[in-house]
């Protein structure tokens, strides 16, 4: 075949499989890689699945000229350095109106200014985030496409084909420029919180509770049966039932305790600080991986540090569970709260018009953080299109009103018995102050202007102040 209706550049497996994906639902594929091992496992693979309408190229000149016109290509390939080569090198072969997503996880400014010049040569690009994993790709992802309007139009049949499907297809035009890629990028942020708070609570139960490995999968299932439903929890009770096969142990207790990061995690964190939104559980659950890394410095440090003693199984196991859940969802709902509003505020700085209930909807299917309580989010926002944030809707309110109790027990159990949870504290202390009229910034402001005579307002009249501290 000489006329494939779309490219794909970069035949991992993400590449790979959205390419099946793509003839699974009825559209041609030719792909491409610069490699020529990824080449032949991607036309096996096909093979094997019985795909007819693809096919891989190992020279990326035949590859774009077996394209139908105006081409459209996505791109798969590693951020930064590598998707800039590779838009060099697929150049000097386009013509006028072709279209080029990078559906891989790009920094947003980059993709905007990869947008700009590539407008020079009316080449139309836009930044897609694709959350889902592998599997994702296969059968369904969510997919976040932003800039180009007229380029997104033209391609908007064939990703709802290929999207998850979840009340609709899970794909939304973001706005422009790197609007896209920025809102894939705060899903990540969401993503590492949640998997940070999933985490803290595995350890609160295990180290604080005693619990098993097989009572922390059963748990975890029975609180995927309810408000707490998600792939995440899903996953990670199927994880405390895998056996190594090497060693007949739990897998768990064999994988080392350093977890790794690719980077949009403290995109959002630094994004957020630009911006100064709020973001602690978020910086928490980032900082908590660059901690873990360090494994050699903890092993030193915790034979050198002070602490309680922590002993298993010091506390009533039912009653814990319960409080942990209630723990989980309240901190959670904080996470995502911080998220939505990080969204809002570049949306609103950078002028992309993003529709946070559409989001919350796509995030329903194909990716990450795919959960029941989504629905709940997307209804809060469906209520209350101009919602301040998500935790001043009332349903939220009442429901992080009735987990407090276990939600702050939660947490000062484990800071008495010398277990971190960040994320979790880092929740309850945003919430927190959002609850506080009026909070001890007055003091921090007192000692700018003190030293630097940096000024601050007063309460009961208008204007700018300065005091010398000093005088006598």
């Amino acid at each position: 075949m000489s006329d494939y209706e779309v490219g794909m550049v970069g035949l991992g497996v993400m590449g790979q499989n959205l390419a099946l994906n793509l003839d699974e639902k009825g559209f041609s594929c030719a792909g491409w890689d610069a490699w020529p091992e990824p080449v032949d496992k991607f036309d096996a693979k096909a093979e094997r699945e019985g795909a007819t309408n693809v096919k891989g190229f190992k020279e990326l000149k035949d590859f774009v000229a077996s394209l139908r016109r105006p081409r459209r290509i996505i791109l798969l390939v590693k951020a930064g350095e590598v998707v800039d080569k590779t838009l060099a090198a697929l150049l000097p072969l386009l013509s006028k109106d072709d279209m080029i997503v990078d559906a891989g996880n790009e920094f947003f400014q980059n993709t905007e200014r990869r947008a700009k010049e590539l407008a020079l040569h009316e080449i139309r690009f836009f930044g897609m985030g694709v959350s889902g994993g592998e599997e994702g790709a296969r059968h369904g992802p969510s997919m976040m496409p932003g800039g180009d309007r007229a380029g997104y139009d033209a391609m908007a049949p064939m990703l709802k084909k290929v999207a998850a499907q979840v009340d609709g297809p899970c794909v939304t035009y973001c706005g422009p420029g790197g609007a896209g890629h920025y809102v894939k990028m705060v899903h990540n942020g969401i993503e590492y919180a949640d998997m940070q708070l999933i985490a803290e609570a595995y350890d609160v139960m295990k180290t604080l509770g005693g619990l098993t490995n097989a009572e922390l999968a059963d748990t975890f299932s029975e609180w995927n049966a309810g408000e707490l439903q998600s792939f995440l929890i899903e996953i990670t009770a199927n994880i405390f039932r895998k056996k190594d096969p090497e060693t007949g142990n739990d897998l768990i207790d064999m994988i080392v305790d350093a977890a790794a990061a690719k980077g949009t995690g403290k995109w959002t964190v630094q994004d957020a600080a630009e911006l100064g939104v709020p973001v602690p559980a978020i910086a928490s659950s980032v900082e908590a991986r660059i901690l873990s890394a360090d494994r050699k410095g903890r092993a030193s440090a915790s034979k050198l540090l002070v602490g309680p003693a922590m002993r298993a199984g010091s506390t009533d196991k039912k009653a814990l569970i319960a409080e942990v859940r209630a723990a989980l969802y309240a901190a959670k709902a904080c996470s995502y709260a911080q998220g939505m509003n990080l969204l809002r505020a570049a949306s609103n700085t950078r002028a992309w018009g993003i529709n946070l209930g559409e989001l919350a909807r796509i995030w329903k299917g194909g990716c990450i953080i795919r959960a029941q309580f989504l629905g709940r989010i997307k209804d809060a926002y469906d209520r209350d299109p101009a919602l301040g944030n998500l935790l001043l809707d009332a349903d939220f309110q009442r429901e992080l009103a009735e987990r407090q109790r276990g939600w702050r027990s939660t947490v000062v159990q484990a800071t008495l018995a010398g277990v971190p949870v960040t994320a979790m504290s880092g929740s309850l202390g945003y919430y927190d102050s959002l609850r506080r009229e009026r909070l001890p910034a007055n003091l921090t402001q007192a000692q700018r202007d003190y030293f630097g005579a940096h000024t601050y307002e007063r309460i009961d009249k208008p204007g700018s102040f300065h005091t010398e501290w000093s005088a006598k």
